[in-house]
């Protein structure tokens, strides 16, 4: 079993005076966001939200602006203190922890990017990416190492003397990486750091910040309004509306099962391709088994394999699961798959 290393638990976040008087009504009733603004002068940010996040996970939030999705993320390092509800970190209890434990947990342990880097203009590329260790007393030559090999891992050796305003805002953007990555936390906080960026570097920042955190093995929470972005570098996606999490899935749970009206309007645009796997549009197998001259398919295929492997074929693909038969899928179920419907 994955290692959790972060843990939310009913966690509410309620701004106003009388949050706790919100709270009991809301766990009773279906007290929506605009009457506990009426009735209490409250506004609900965060309502009861729950899940965990394993070790080496990209684990995207997203929603409109004004779900709460940067306001639940900035509870995990208490940046935000919660209305009700508990976090853990690393199995600590952040809620339970004291000034000084607090502050060793933001930095040794959390590494936090924003969408505007804020990097001091009058300081090189590597004194800004130092700037934490400098915090911590590190000695300058071990500060100057690590910041030299943290730039190296975003593509950056060369630069280390630059200032930040004679460089791109992709390179800014991977600077701010660097130095959340200065301190080798094991968790790695991301609130829509590559949404200002022109498409193309965008998708490339995307691509290269999913393999560091692979080779890495850092955990993170990776907050968007982009369902685009949130299925391709997310291991499982949250969506929020009005401060509720709406679903928990992966990409593929997400667009092939989506929960209220809600989720299916964010997913009915996203091309199923490259997301439906074989096992899940599969028909059960008939009682005669497969047949012999049938297409052998891992469970694991996606669509866009599956369609290049049917076409010029009037064979039906056989689904294996360690060399087991275990479904078939015909032209009529490719389709609907493809369609979104079974």
């Amino acid at each position: 079993m994955a290692e959790t290393v972060v843990e939310l638990s009913h966690v509410w976040k309620v701004f106003g005076d009388r949050s706790a008087e919100t709270i009991a009504e809301a766990e009773r009733t279906d007290l929506s966001k605009a009457e506990a603004l009426e009735k209490y002068q409250t506004v609900i940010g965060v309502r009861d939200a729950s899940f965990s996040v394993s070790r080496g996970e990209i684990f995207c939030i997203m929603g409109l602006s004004g779900s709460g999705k940067s306001t639940l993320v900035r509870h995990v390092n208490r940046l935000i203190e919660p209305s009700a509800g508990s976090i853990k970190v690393l199995g600590e209890d952040v809620g339970a922890m004291g000034t000084a434990e607090l502050r060793q947990m933001r930095a040794r342990h959390i590494g936090m990017v924003f969408q505007h880097m804020a990097l001091m203009p009058h300081r090189s590329v590597r004194e800004n990416v130092a700037y934490p260790l400098e915090i911590r007393k590190i000695p300058k030559s071990r500060r100057w190492a690590i910041s030299d090999y943290t730039l190296g891992l975003v593509d950056l050796t060369g630069y280390e003397d630059r200032l930040p305003r004679e460089l791109s805002g992709g390179m800014q953007q991977r600077v701010g990486i660097a130095r959340a990555l200065a301190s080798d936390p094991e968790i790695l906080l991301m609130d829509e750091p590559f949404s200002a960026l022109d498409p193309l570097i965008r998708l490339q920042l995307q691509d290269q910040f999913k393999a560091l955190v692979r080779d890495l093995n850092k955990s993170t929470l990776f907050i968007t309004h982009d369902l685009d972005e949130a299925i391709r570098i997310g291991h499982r996606i949250a969506i929020m509306k009005d401060g509720v999490i709406v679903q928990i899935g992966t990409p593929e749970e997400i667009v092939t099962q989506p929960a209220d009206d809600y989720v299916r309007e964010f997913v009915q645009g996203i091309s199923r391709l490259k997301l439906v796997r074989a096992h899940t549009i599969m028909e059960p197998l008939a009682n005669g088994g497969a047949p012999d001259d049938a297409i052998r398919v891992d469970g694991e295929q996606d669509l866009d394999s599956l369609i290049d492997v049917s076409v010029g074929s009037e064979r039906q693909l056989v689904v294996t699961d360690a060399g087991k038969d275990v479904g078939i899928i015909t032209k009529t179920t490719l389709l609907r798959g493809i369609q979104g419907g079974r």
